[in-house]
């Protein structure tokens, strides 16, 4: 084989490895339309598998969005349109120093005041909320992706009117239903 050859058969085998390891992308579609989000296998790696686990299972079809603050973060994937809490796996360790921030566009998983509680929810970030972030003294919530299409979707399900169901403040109005999460790559 040539120089020329072995050049190109070395590109082109590290172009395919390169590939096989990209960071997987998920389409959420919604009632409010699709939204595409790029997760970080390398910097979350125990919640970008958590939450592809509930994707490729359907656990997300036919959830929605029950917690909408306008200006803050749209939060879902846990309640079904009646408001019923689904049945969860085991929780997950909290990977909030991973590097990544709780920025506008950015994907973060929900929990309640045990760092390692998230399970299935997660939330979009529809500012910088800086006082998400983890540091050396105190736990933050862990960012595992950023949506890279849709944030239109977002901002709209963000502006979505809320009312008070049960024990929850923040609920739309009109449920805004997760339709499917799909993984793309």
């Amino acid at each position: 084989m040539n120089a020329t050859k072995k050049i190109v058969a070395a590109v082109l085998l590290s172009a395919a490895s390169a590939a096989s390891f990209a960071a997987p992308m998920v389409e959420i579609n919604t009632t409010e339309g699709k939204i595409v989000v790029d997760l970080n296998s390398k910097a979350a790696p125990v919640t970008v598998d958590n939450f592809l686990k509930y994707a490729n299972s359907g656990f997300y079809n036919g959830t929605i969005f029950h917690r909408v603050i306008n200006n803050f973060m749209i939060q879902g994937g846990g309640f079904t349109k009646d408001m019923n809490q689904k049945k969860t796996g085991a929780p997950i360790k909290l990977e909030d120093k991973n590097g990544l921030k709780n920025t506008v566009g950015s994907i973060a998983m929900a929990r309640t005041n045990d760092p390692n509680s998230a399970t299935s929810q997660f939330f979009i970030n529809l500012k910088d909320n800086d006082f998400l972030n983890g540091d050396s003294s105190k736990d933050g919530y862990a960012v595992f992706g950023k949506v890279v299409q849709g944030m239109d979707v977002v901002r709209k399900i963000g502006r979505t009117p809320t009312t008070t169901r049960g024990f929850y403040d923040d609920v739309p109005s009109r449920p805004v239903i997760i339709e499917s999460v799909k993984v793309l790559k």
